[in-house]
């Protein structure tokens, strides 16, 4: 059974309260492992965080059985993944040679225990990914939350928000979609599903399917050379007519395939395979048809008809406007920053824009700043319309800043020239620095599968970035006594010189 920490310290085993840790490094490692620190050793911050982890990876789960990967192991590794932006290789190198991470889990290197062990690359992978969306958004909110009380001038009792809300795309781990070549995966993973049922199973007819891989990606390439780059209308379609002709007859093979029912599906791994085979086969036929319709018959295909990738099917087509970025293939992710750099709120936008997130906004920062003054709220114009500003008014916010699209009247004039209004759109460009830094916390391109798991990293990275903010703080509060410090032991020195 799956415990929060092992309590009990071997010989020789520095407690994690007293862990040094440098406070002259820039790198991102220790100001995160400082605010990991800050957590486990306050007990109020503690029992929250260990309390939402048991909820959700030891929830139904009976106390018997093998013992886990610990609770903390597993917040730590999660964190340290996007904390340092590294794959999942790295990660496995870290958990068990870097001695900083090994401290910070409690299980360091030493030379008194014979408990000293290794983490198993399966095993990282297998218990990070018990994490999901909701218990990383939890967490998130006590972090900001510690982290806003720390920073809280003194004195204060209500604390003042100056909130920035802006959005940027998260992409999704793909190559540029092209019809051609999204048809070329769907076949090419067709053969790999065949080859794997012909090492368990016994299937006629595919005798010579490295040949017909060989043939169909030779064509698909002479294809694209004379799509793309290619002058003479006649001899496009004549390549295009012979690659949805190798598409076809691969598909009518594989149709065979699954209608004979000569496949043995008493094992799950063989209906597993067929259930991947027929998926991809349905692929084949989508693209095929898109690509007759294009460039045969010179349609346009609708937005809603296409996909952009067969691996990570959920992702967008995104075009912002922005220059030289003409377009980006993953989500829009939302993100409300405070004057701290404390990321508040983060939404993944799935097939939204900007200006239908004002509503459900206000909604959810009413329930996590409740009992906090919200001075003021800048957004860019993206996010402009009557009833969004309407809306925003209706609040208790005391400055709104939401600049208008297009041409503006008298009074729309005078609001936008206030000092207050020039000087708070001024400040919004801050959030740039802050996508920016998360950017450098993996969120530039997702390298998870699945929409499940571009969630779940949106949200680690999401907290590893907050943990550094924190641990940043921390940190320069430990530099300036370490200043003060220094000065009185001058004071001293000189004044035993005198």
């Amino acid at each position: 059974m799956r415990q929060r920490f092992e309590q009990q310290l071997n010989l020789g085993q520095t407690p994690i309260s007293e862990i040094k840790i440098t406070i002259k490094s820039r790198d991102e490692m220790p100001p995160t492992a400082r605010a990991l620190q800050f957590i486990f050793t306050n007990e109020a911050l503690n029992e929250k965080v260990f309390t939402l982890l048991e909820d959700k990876i030891c929830k139904d789960k009976k106390k018997t059985g093998r013992k886990g990967m610990d609770l903390w192991h597993i917040l730590v590794l999660a964190v340290m993944r996007h904390a340092t932006g590294v794959n999942w290789d790295r990660l496995h190198l870290m958990a068990n040679q870097d001695s900083l991470v090994r401290s910070i889990m409690g299980v360091p290197r030493n030379n008194f225990s014979e408990d000293d062990f290794d983490f198993e690359y399966q095993n990282i992978l297998d218990n990070v990914r018990l994490v999901d969306e909701d218990l990383l958004y939890a967490i998130n909110a006590i972090v900001v939350e510690a982290g806003q009380q720390l920073l809280k001038k003194k004195g204060i009792e209500i604390l003042e928000l100056t909130l920035k809300t802006d959005s940027y795309a998260v992409e999704t781990n793909i190559h540029f979609p092209t019809d051609l070549n999204l048809l070329w995966d769907s076949c090419r993973k067709c053969l790999d599903t065949i080859e794997k049922l012909q090492k368990k199973t016994k299937i006629t007819g595919w005798r010579k399917i490295k040949h017909i891989r060989k043939t169909l990606k030779s064509q698909f390439r002479i294809t694209s050379k004379q799509v793309f780059t290619g002058k003479k209308e006649d001899v496009k379609r004549r390549s295009v007519k012979d690659y949805l002709y190798m598409s076809k007859e691969l598909k009518k093979n594989c149709d065979s395939l699954l209608a004979e029912g000569g496949v043995d599906i008493s094992s799950d791994v063989l209906a597993a395979l067929l259930m991947e085979l027929k998926k991809y086969v349905v692929y084949v036929a989508k693209f095929m048809d898109q690509i007759e319709r294009r460039l045969l018959k010179g349609e346009v295909i609708p937005a809603c008809e296409k996909v952009f990738s067969i691996f990570e099917p959920h992702t967008e087509w995104i075009t912002k406007g922005k220059l030289n970025k003409k377009v980006e293939l993953g989500h829009l992710l939302l993100i409300t920053t405070d004057q701290h750099q404390f990321i508040v709120d983060y939404k993944i936008m799935e097939g939204e824009k900007d200006a239908s997130q004002v509503d459900p906004l206000i909604e959810r920062l009413a329930k996590s700043c409740n009992g906090k003054k919200i001075s003021s709220h800048s957004f860019d114009k993206g996010f402009w319309s009557k009833d969004n500003f309407a809306a925003l008014e209706a609040t208790e916010i005391e400055h709104v800043v939401l600049p208008k699209k297009g041409k503006q009247n008298k009074e729309e004039k005078e609001r936008e020239s206030d000092k207050m209004f020039k000087k708070l759109r001024n400040k919004h460009s801050a959030v740039e620095s802050n996508i920016n830094m998360l950017e450098h916390h993996g969120l530039n391109r997702c390298m998870d599968k699945g929409l499940h798991g571009f969630k779940r990293c949106v949200g680690l990275s999401i907290l590893a970035y907050n943990l550094h903010i924190l641990g940043n703080a921390l940190q320069a509060a430990e530099r300036r006594k370490e200043v003060q410090r220094k000065l009185k032991a001058k004071k001293r020195a000189l004044k035993l010189a005198a």
